[in-house]
């Protein structure tokens, strides 16, 4: 910002100082529909560049005015350290003449000179048949060569439009960056350059055979990848182009009318007297357009189709969420339903002992007279108890035994049994 601002002062600053100054003027003749350039150099103001990194700094505008005229363009460029004037005559400035004021000033010396260039405008047919191009290799400065736009328009002429040799020539030209591409993700690569071609013959069998070639391509913003069958002819002269961008336009209408180009008409029939009045006086006024021109755009379709598609969506969805769990909770259901319904598992019949006589003696049986098994005997390595042996689980998991009287005295002193539940106790 201070940079800029500084800059501005020292403008200024030259612009005081030159108007004190002797005045330069130099006379260069110009066509409608025709693109004209010129380098502003030091020579011109006769100083000699001594290295030093921007050294002379440039203003230009039209006379009197601050600012150039709509169809004239400076830009300045550090690789030449020179800046070029360039841009293409409108059909309204046909015989006129343009005066172009150019201030210099010197930031080593702070010496500052003025120059008028006079633009002398003649008329000249429009083309009516015109190429449009975008070369990526290039940028805008690199085609301000006089011998490189010669390159050019010999390929038309010698080879794919030799109908177009007496008149061929450059109708518009600029920076692809200025037109709306994109800047290259490397600095090292070049911006690109977009050329306009005319002529007022019809277009060659070939180049029509060559628009039929890409025409496929028209859909797609870029592509630099694509080849044609003229490829190697543009290469071998220092052209790459992109063939997305390859268009041939016929026309009878003033070439300023035409895509990219800087004067595009905005002008409209009907209910415009008094703009067409004031252009009439002032033909570089800016051509605003009126209030009920301006075309209005309904937003209820947008909004419907927006809210419309994600509820379609949802209701499928939903859908097709309520199906999976209808059917899983279905058969969880019959699962449920062939647990609780499954036949009963066989009754297992309890034994139990019960006396039938309470008074009866039961005379128990000494282990002694029991037949002795082996498979129970219990080893000396096993006469401790473990979890999970078979053998020994099965000697202790015995009935219980019957209640037993005693005999003889003993049962005389003893107390009667009570009975409780069924059973004795004793």
């Amino acid at each position: 910002m201070g940079d800029t601002v500084k800059t501005v002062c020292v403008l200024l600053l030259a612009v005081s100082l030159a108007h004190g100054k002797e005045t330069t003027y130099i006379t260069d003749d110009v066509s409608v529909s025709e693109l004209f350039s010129l380098r502003v150099e030091p020579r011109m103001f006769n100083w000699t560049y001594e290295g030093l990194n921007e050294q002379f700094l440039y203003r230009s505008s039209l006379e009197g005015y601050p600012d150039l005229p709509s169809w004239v363009r400076y830009m300045y460029s550090p690789e030449y350290h020179s800046g070029f004037l360039y841009g293409t005559p409108p059909l309204r400035t046909a015989e006129t003449r343009v005066p172009i004021e150019i201030i210099a000033l010197n930031r080593l010396t702070y010496e500052a000179k003025r120059l008028v260039l006079i633009l002398a405008v003649h008329r000249k047919q429009p083309a009516k048949h015109i190429i449009q191009m975008k070369i990526d290799n290039l940028n805008w400065v690199h085609m301000m060569d006089p011998g490189r736009i010669e390159n050019l328009k010999n390929i038309f002429r010698n080879d794919l439009w030799p109908e177009s040799r007496a008149d061929l020539h450059v109708i518009f030209m600029d920076s692809a960056v200025k037109l709306g591409a994109r800047l290259p993700l490397r600095p090292q690569q070049r911006e690109g350059v977009v050329v306009h071609l005319g002529s007022s013959v019809e277009f060659s069998a070939r180049m029509l055979e060559l628009q039929e070639e890409v025409k496929p391509l028209y859909k797609i913003s870029s592509c630099t990848y694509k080849r044609t069958s003229v490829q190697t002819t543009f290469e071998n002269s220092g052209f790459k182009l992109d063939w997305c961008a390859f268009r041939l336009v016929t026309t009878e209408d003033d070439i300023t009318a035409l895509p990219h180009h800087p004067n595009e008409s905005h002008k409209h029939a009907g209910g415009r007297k008094d703009h067409q009045h004031l252009l009439s006086h002032f033909p570089d006024k800016w051509d605003a357009p009126l209030k009920s021109e301006v075309p209005e755009r309904n937003y209820s379709d947008e909004i419907a189709i927006s809210f419309a598609i994600p509820g379609m969506m949802f209701a499928l969805l939903l859908c097709g969420l309520t199906i999976i769990l209808c059917f899983q909770h279905e058969k969880l259901m019959q699962k449920s339903s062939r647990t609780e319904y499954s036949p009963a598992a066989p009754n297992v019949q309890m034994v139990q002992y019960s006396p039938d006589d309470i008074k009866s003696t039961i005379k128990l049986k000494s282990l002694r007279d029991a037949p002795f098994d082996d498979s129970h005997s219990i080893s000396p390595t096993e006469s401790y108890y473990r979890d999970g042996s078979p053998h020994i689980g099965n000697m202790y998991m015995r009935p219980k035994p019957p209640p037993y009287k005693l005999a003889g005295s003993a049962a005389a002193n003893s107390s009667p049994p009570l009975k409780r539940n069924g059973h004795f106790e004793i």
